[in-house]
Order: C-alpha cells, then structure tokens, then sequence
C-alpha cells in the first residue's frame, strides 16, 4: 500500500506541475515559457534549503561556491549525447532536423556554451573527414573534456572546504560532489 500511494503522489506531482511547465507529450512544447535563470534560481534555493543553511551569512559564502560546481558540471557534460540522439538520430544526416532542434544541438549541455571541440568531431565525422582529421579532432575533444572535468573536481574540493561532514554527505547524496 505505501508503494501504491507513493506512485500517487509522483503522479499527482507531476499533473500539478505540467501548467507551470507546460507541453506534454513531445517534451519539447511549451519551452516558450522556460526561464533559465529562473530555474537556476529555483535550483539555488533547493540546494540552500537540503544542506540545512539557515543562516544567510554562511549562504553567502557558500552560494558562489554551490554555483561554480553547478557550472562546472554543466561544462563538463557539455556536446555529449549526440551519438545516440543528435544528427537525426540512429543512422544518420542532420539536414532533416527543425531548426530549434538543429540549434539545440549547437549548444552546450543544459544551456550551456557551444563546445567548440564537440562541434570540429562533429563536422570532422559528418563530412567524412580522413582518418588523421578525426584522430586530431578526437584527440583534442577528449583533451577539453579531461580539462572539464578537472575544473569540475576543483570547484567540488573547494565547496567541500567549507561544508561540514553532514553538509557534505547531503551534498553528494543530491548530485552536487
């Protein structure tokens, strides 16, 4: 019985929250209404209020901190996934793709700025490009990701600096280290 009202309640969760989002089904409607900084907004106050800060000078300290992992990790994730999805799917050419599609895939994760290395592996793959063009163009994208991801481990290990054991545990439980 507490597994069925636990199904009701994300269920009735997500009926309450589909007005604000709006949409529905292709998942892409109703993005009109997406503000970014709002949800950033929104996602600032969520971390604020699971790592138990109540005091607002502490927050002060913490908020750039809680931020900077947030962007590193958005970087970090930037022009991956677009093998399985991106450039028309499974098997292939771009050229069919909306426009808002095409330009989504331009972007960085969630967001985020365009990676310039995905977008040469891209177009180095998508053109055919010879063997020693995507050895380069490979090299040089998992070189940017590696330098990604170690500003990502940077910005955790100054954020863990400052929390305490159980701040720290909360934070790692919800994504943030």
């Amino acid at each position: 019985m507490a597994g069925i009202a636990a199904v009701m309640g994300l269920g009735a969760n997500q009926v309450v929250a589909q007005p604000n989002g709006g949409g529905g089904g292709g998942g892409r409607q109703g993005r009109g209404n997406f503000d970014p900084a709002q949800f950033q907004q929104r996602m600032m106050e969520r971390y604020k209020e699971v790592l138990e800060v109540t005091d607002d000078s502490e927050w002060k300290a913490m908020e750039p901190l809680v931020q900077k992992v947030m962007d590193a990790r958005r970087d970090t994730f930037g022009g991956m996934g677009r093998g399985m999805f991106g450039r028309g799917g499974p098997g292939g050419g771009g050229g069919a793709q909306p426009a808002d599609q095409q330009g989504q895939q331009r972007r960085g994760g969630f967001g985020g700025t365009p990676n310039p290395d995905a977008e040469a592996l891209q177009k180095a793959i998508d053109s055919k490009g010879s063997k020693a063009e995507i050895k380069a163009a490979l090299d040089k994208y998992v070189a940017s990701r590696k330098a990604k991801q170690a500003a990502l481990e940077q910005s955790q290990a100054d954020l863990r600096k400052i929390l305490t054991s159980r701040q720290e545990a909360i934070a790692t439980l919800n994504g943030l280290l």
